[in-house]
């Protein structure tokens, strides 16, 4: 067997040999604790993703989108003579929750910048104005 561990491969390797050779060199201090400890992890606000700031406004467009997609199935039973009683009033009914709450959430996106943007602008809550004295 050669002296040089590095190029030797692992099936031909003593259980010591091989294990130097999966473990990494060894740090003062863990990956785990230095992230942890690490600022920027935890006080930014731009490592926020978009799906963080828009969460509500994409939960309410996919439901309001499956809603409508739904009452235009129905409603396309009833069209196609299918259980009339039932898709009567089902599919008018799922077609127009859908339609709202998927205006809801389109509307809401705009909303939602507009307060990421607000928010982004650091106005003083207070400025000095020197008194004025009437003489």
């Amino acid at each position: 067997m050669p002296g040089n561990p590095e190029n030797i491969p692992l099936g031909e390797c003593t259980l010591s040999q091989s294990r130097d050779q999966l473990t990494p060199p060894s740090r003062t201090e863990s990956t785990v604790f230095s992230l942890s400890r690490s600022e920027s992890v935890w006080t930014t606000e731009a490592s926020r993703s978009n799906y963080q700031d828009f969460w509500f406004p994409i939960h309410l467009m996919s439901t309001g989108g499956s809603f409508l997609a739904c009452g235009f199935i129905i409603s396309g039973f009833y069209f196609a003579g299918h259980s009339r009683k039932v898709t009567t009033i089902l599919g008018p009914a799922l077609v127009s929750i859908g339609l709202m709450v998927l205006v809801i959430g389109v509307v809401l996106i705009p909303i939602t910048k507009e307060n990421m943007r607000r928010s982004s602008i650091k106005k003083p809550l207070t400025y000095y104005r020197p008194p004025v004295f009437n003489l």
